[in-house]
């Protein structure tokens, strides 16, 4: 890929969109863009974690295992973002497994020459620290959610959650999570069943509260949720 698009593929992630032309070609010189298919694994838990990812385009699974193998789904990542957000400024491990949902192409970074960009520009090193701060308090609140709420209550919450981070109106008024999710994938965000899930959006679909568009997206009655998550608490 030419210079000029990566610097232009920079511009457009949100971490370095306020950085000078000086800056961005730093950032340049020690970055590479590569194109991932679906299902590939970026890395895998437990890897010496040794560089950082830019979504250009598509979408990345990050996901943990337990011992017996259950998957634990952390977040699904979409253009703009970065991965992992742990790890700067010590050595370690990736702390889960990142698989690509989506045909994806991302910037990539190493670590140590990231670290020393983040240590020049403290004004990127604080926007780094802040999207850190925000992951935190949302994984505070789901784990919130897993202790105070029920699998019913949990899975409203986590459809309000895919809202704000995928959804966009529809003309009808009507909030569509613009990237597919089996119920499976639902599950394992929470820690339930798939079977589970079923029932649960089942019966949300005959009380109204989601639908299935035709093209399979979830759309979601955002507001009538709130008022039954309400009830429910």
């Amino acid at each position: 890929m030419p210079e000029y698009s990566l610097n232009t593929h920079l511009k457009k992630i949100p971490l370095f969109k306020e950085l000078t032309e000086d800056e961005i070609d730093k950032i340049t010189h020690i970055a590479l863009t590569r194109k991932y298919r679906q299902r590939m694994l970026v890395f895998m838990q437990g890897d010496p974690l040794d560089r950082v990812f830019f979504i250009i385009s598509g979408k990345v699974k990050i996901y943990k295992t337990d011992s017996t193998g259950k998957e634990q789904i952390v977040s699904i990542l979409q253009d703009g973002e970065m991965f992992p957000h742990a790890g700067f400024f010590r050595k370690g491990d990736y702390p889960a497994h990142a698989e690509v949902v989506e045909p994806s192409t991302m910037i990539v970074i190493p670590v140590a020459d990231f670290e020393k960009i983040l240590l020049e520009n403290p004004e990127v090193c604080m926007k780094l620290f802040r999207v850190m701060g925000e992951k935190i308090i949302d994984l505070q609140h789901r784990l919130e959610e897993q202790i105070m709420q029920n699998t019913y209550e949990q899975i409203l919450s986590l459809l309000l959650r895919l809202c704000k981070l995928y959804g966009s109106t529809s003309e009808k008024g009507v909030t569509v999570l613009n990237t597919h999710f089996t119920n499976k994938e639902l599950a394992n965000m929470i820690g339930t069943s798939r079977e589970t899930v079923s029932r649960t959006l089942t019966q949300l679909k005959k009380k109204k509260l989601v639908n299935i568009s035709e093209k399979g997206f979830i759309e979601v009655m955002e507001e009538d949720i709130k008022e039954e998550l309400m009830y429910e608490l």
